[in-house]
């Protein structure tokens, strides 16, 4: 079969050889090889006058759906050689397929649930997922992360590899709210909780989440309560007051009491990229995009905010006196005496016989005496006896260890001699069968 495809091709070749040039342009098309002429339009003149032959241009051609641009998802993990961890929000130069950009990306991983959770910086030895804007690209697209373009880097470049899951419009990257608040007018089991919203609109959105108190009580988001809490300031000529929730718990709580909801929160990832235009500039010059966060702070010689709510702090908490329990005195006498309060009635005078101060005769304290010595003496042969048995138990095991190894080696040599003599049988079946 290779024979007759081999002798096609080369009676093919030898009847397009006999043609003109022309005709065969007409039948071959262009070969491999051939020098073209690209006439490109709207180029930049900044291309033109810093062009540099020694670095030649590449030409490709990309698909028609990776002439958008939207959201990708991709599969990312920190370069082992890359000393730092990578931080959300922080902007990175990605190359994918035949573009290079900047862009901001926002790292979540996937929880059991299949809610995609957002995370401050990359994990260690670990993936994650990175979504970010910018032109797409076909899934399992190859990509190349770093965090400048600057030829004075002392540390590895390359910052991290990925690779493109999906580019996925829908996928939702949430993160933790906390919101704190606390009661403002408390009734039997309801509550009106304030400082913890801004709006009644917002106190809408949060209908129905359980809610909890630092005591452990748990509650329920009802609705927004500005009817009750306005009645006062509406007498005086006031408006009433937004963000005052009405919740229900399972018992009563006070005023003392901090009430936090915990909820989930969308993280919007940011529309930004930013094409690399190296080629509009000469070489010398170093192409500077986005800077991050910390280069600012470093350039501009600012601190690093610090917020006063984030730091570790030993907690003291008073502890709580409740009041004790009391129980009617109908209800008391239905109850069986085992379940009936016994009320002692307090001692205004402690007893005689814890007053009372004992004084022994001689005799009596030389009997105290024997009977402690006894006693020594019995833990003293306690502890002996136990020293040595302890002594006997360990030489046990040192015994038992080297007759173990023994027999292993005797096993060994067992096992090695049966193996020979296998092997022998084996070869002389062998000589007797050929």
């Amino acid at each position: 079969m290779k024979k007759e495809i081999e002798l096609r091709k080369q009676m093919n070749i030898d009847e397009l050889n006999d043609l003109d040039e022309d005709t065969r342009l007409e039948i071959e098309g262009f070969r491999t090889g051939t020098y073209l002429r690209l006439e490109i339009h709207d180029v930049p003149y900044e291309m033109v006058e810093h062009f540099d032959p020694h670095h030649p241009i590449l030409v490709g051609g990309i698909g028609l759906g990776e002439e958008n641009v939207g959201f990708m998802q991709a599969r990312l993990k920190r370069h082992r050689w890359h000393k730092k961890v990578l931080k959300t929000r922080d902007p990175i130069i990605v190359s994918v397929g035949w573009r290079r950009y900047q862009t901001i990306p926002v790292y979540a991983i996937e929880d059991s649930n299949g809610r995609h959770r957002m995370l401050k910086y990359t994990p260690e030895h670990m993936h994650c997922l990175a979504m970010f804007f910018g032109p797409l690209a076909p899934p399992n697209t190859g990509v190349v992360a770093i965090q400048n373009l600057s030829n004075n880097q002392a540390s590895f470049r390359i910052t991290a590899t990925a690779v493109v899951l999906e580019f996925n419009h829908a996928a939702k990257i949430m993160k933790k709210l906390k919101l704190v608040g606390e009661p403002c007018k408390i009734f039997k089991k309801t509550a009106l909780i304030k400082n913890m919203f801004t709006s009644d609109l917002e106190i809408a959105r949060f209908e129905g989440a359980a809610i909890r108190t630092v005591s452990g009580i748990r509650g329920q988001v009802k609705k927004a309560a500005k009817e009750e809490i306005g009645n006062q300031p509406k007498k005086k000529g006031g408006q009433p007051k937004e963000g005052i929730a009405r919740c229900t718990f399972e018992d009563k709580i006070k005023m003392s009491d901090i009430v936090f909801l915990r909820a989930w929160t969308q993280v919007e990832v940011p529309e930004f990229y930013n094409p690399l235009t190296t080629a509009l500039q000469s070489r010398d010059q170093t192409w500077q995009g986005m800077k991050t966060t910390a280069e600012l702070r470093r350039e501009k010689n600012l601190p690093i905010p610090v917020n006063k709510d984030s730091l570790y702090k030993p907690i003291e908490r008073k502890p709580r006196k409740f009041n004790p329990v009391v129980i009617p005195k109908s209800l008391q006498a239905q109850l069986p005496f085992p379940s009936k309060p016994k009320d002692m009635p307090s001692r205004a005078k402690p007893l005689l016989e814890n007053r009372r101060a004992v004084v022994m005769e001689p005799h009596q304290r030389k009997v105290r005496t024997m009977v402690q010595h006894l006693q020594l003496i019995k833990h003293h042969k306690m502890n002996k006896r136990k020293m040595k048995e302890d002594k006997k138990k360990k030489e046990l095991e040192v015994q038992k260890a080297k007759e173990e190894a023994i027999s292993k080696k005797r096993r060994r040599e067992e096992r090695r001699e049966r193996y020979r003599q296998q092997e022998k049988s084996k070869k002389k079946t062998r000589r007797n069968v050929d």
